[in-house]
């Protein structure tokens, strides 16, 4: 799992990257939840801390999207 990502890192990907990034993560996101369902984690946080760098991504985007409007 790779480390979380601050905002401010975040901004300084391309758009592409971002999306890039939205689906691997996505895809990791997933593939915990199944571990995690057959076998408890070492470190459930994981999950938790996933879902919140997806949603940085996604916010991210958004507001690029609200920018060029």
């Amino acid at each position: 799992m790779r480390n979380l990502m601050k905002i401010k890192e975040v901004k300084e990907l391309t758009t592409k990257e971002i999306q890039e990034r939205i689906d691997a993560d996505t895809a990791q996101l997933v593939r915990l939840k199944l571990n995690h369902s057959i076998s408890p984690l070492d470190n459930p946080s994981q999950i938790k801390g996933a879902r919140r760098t997806i949603a940085r991504f996604k916010t991210e985007l958004r507001q690029r999207e609200q920018n060029q409007k």
